[in-house]
């Protein structure tokens, strides 16, 4: 048997990896985190993908829900060079005769902006908004009895109902187009159960914490992550690809920030014969193509509030992005769909050289599709932004097996680690008492893959740290302390 040289090893270093690598170094053991690329980050890497001086997200670019996260709240990521900016509006859903609906911070500012379904948001929205604080460690982990069963109840009632179903809260088509937009996060059709529950987290992190942007590109979320848990004693090793849990060195713990699919071929040989089969039949939602530019100047859009938003819905009204989300669902590429566009240089000059910009926009598509939906993109954006083009410096375009290949947990392009669906959301990847257990002695999985799924907020990584914590070292982790 070899030597134990660690007591854990973390594969991986998204956001997930990082966050369990951070909660086991935290109760005293010693950690080494690994990663394939040269660079750490995972999902949240930066880098001039289009011209010299232009720096683009290469996929997470907004983060609200790391503002909301109890595990990123432990970490005094501020004291390790972390700046969030909030731009001036949330987000901004433009519609074709030029008006555009506003997710504002303020939960008054962004109803007063629906006419008429200004009662109806505020009834809607604003006992989310009162009880989410208190529900987020139970909305944030693993299926298990509720801290506050009363509230979870009341939450349920508005987020598990098909955000098609949920519209009918709304009468215009602005408040309906906002809806549709937020709950289109989701990446599945709206049809759905449990949809809305997208849109409400959301719209109410939206008015809780705003939806920031990292100073400098999502690498600073990393490097911050990253130099807390080096300052606390954690080790880091970079260019370090592993195809097989032998190629490790000895541990008692390791921790894998992966999918299913990456699972069975680095550990599949550990794994019991049903565990395995109940992994091939985990499944991924659709994928994603996206787009950065260089732009020579701001966006020309014709509502003036999308110009002061750091995120911009393009889909126009409710029925257009349920059809579009339905039909890419299907299988079915279209000429007109959903588009979730950042322009993160309008309040971080730091990415960009002086006067210019940068922008940063994906559309869902088929897993697996390798269709060019460059033109299509651009003409949605041209769509609600009439010169969009001419201002276009540079571009960079990656489809959903180039994105694939950048980072493999992005299987087909899907980069929520698999749908979540109603039958994969707290059941991901298997239904089992622990989702982050394997079957395998001392393997654990602590990606996307596992409750609470995708999004840069870490508490995959954190639950599934505590989970071994308990397992292996007999230590009962109960609260996010700082160190």
């Amino acid at each position: 048997m070899r030597k134990v040289e660690y007591d854990a090893v973390v594969v991986g270093s998204g956001p997930n990896g990082l966050a369990g690598a951070i909660t086991l170094q935290r109760a005293g053991l010693s950690v080494l985190v690994v990663e394939a690329k040269p660079t750490i980050g995972g999902g949240m890497r930066s880098a001039e993908l289009t011209l010299p001086g232009f720096v683009h997200d290469v996929c997470s670019a907004i983060h609200p829900m790391a503002m909301l996260s109890p595990f990123f709240k432990s970490v005094p990521l501020k004291d390790f060079g972390l700046e969030m900016i909030q731009p001036e509006y949330a987000a901004a859903h433009p519609f074709d005769d030029g008006n555009a609906a506003v997710l504002h911070q303020s939960l008054a500012e962004t109803a007063d902006g629906l006419g008429i379904d200004k009662g109806a948001y505020l009834d809607f929205m604003q006992p989310l908004v009162e009880d989410l604080p208190g529900l987020l460690p139970d909305l944030l982990g693993p299926l298990e009895w509720p801290k506050h069963p009363v509230d979870l109840a009341a939450f349920g009632i508005k987020a598990l109902p098909p955000a098609s179903w949920t519209r009918k809260f709304f009468k215009t088509k602005e408040a309906r187009g906002l809806w549709a937009g937020m709950a289109a996060h989701a990446i599945q059709p709206l049809q759905n159960v449990a949809t809305s529950a997208f849109g409400i987290m959301l719209m109410a992190a939206a008015h809780l914490k705003g939806w920031p942007i990292p100073k400098g590109g999502s690498q600073s979320v990393a490097n911050a992550l990253t130099d807390y848990f080096k300052t606390i004693g954690g080790e880091v090793e970079t260019d370090f690809e592993v195809k097989s849990l032998d190629e490790l060195p000895a541990s008692k713990v390791v921790l894998l920030d992966v999918t299913p699919k990456q699972l069975l071929s680095i550990a599949g040989e550990k794994l019991s014969a049903s565990h395995r089969k109940r992994l091939e039949r985990f499944r991924y939602g659709m994928g994603v193509f996206k787009i950065d530019w260089a732009l020579e100047e701001p966006i020309p859009f014709k509502a003036e509030a999308c110009k002061k938003a750091g995120t911009v819905h393009l889909g126009n009204t409710f029925e257009e992005i349920a059809y579009s989300e339905k039909s890419l669902s299907n299988g079915k590429h279209i000429e007109k769909p959903f588009v979730l566009l950042a322009q993160q240089s309008l309040f971080d000059p730091s990415r960009v050289p002086a006067g210019k910009q940068a922008a940063w926009a994906y559309c869902h598509v088929p897993n697996g599709s390798t269709k060019d939906m460059t033109d299509i993109i651009e003409n949605q954006v041209e769509r609600f932004a009439p010169g969009f083009k001419d201002v276009i410096k540079g571009k960079h375009v990656m489809n959903t097996v180039q994105i694939e290949a950048y980072n493999p947990n992005y299987v087909g392009g899907d980069i929520n680690g698999g749908i979540q669906d109603i039958f994969q959301l707290y059941s991901r990847p298997t239904l089992q008492f622990s989702p982050y257990r394997t079957s395998a002695e001392g393997v654990y999985l602590c990606s996307s893959s596992t409750p609470p799924g995708g999004g840069v907020h870490g508490m995959c990584g954190y639950h599934a740290a505590k989970q071994a914590l308990k397992d292996v070292f007999k230590i009962k982790t109960t609260q996010f302390a700082r160190v």
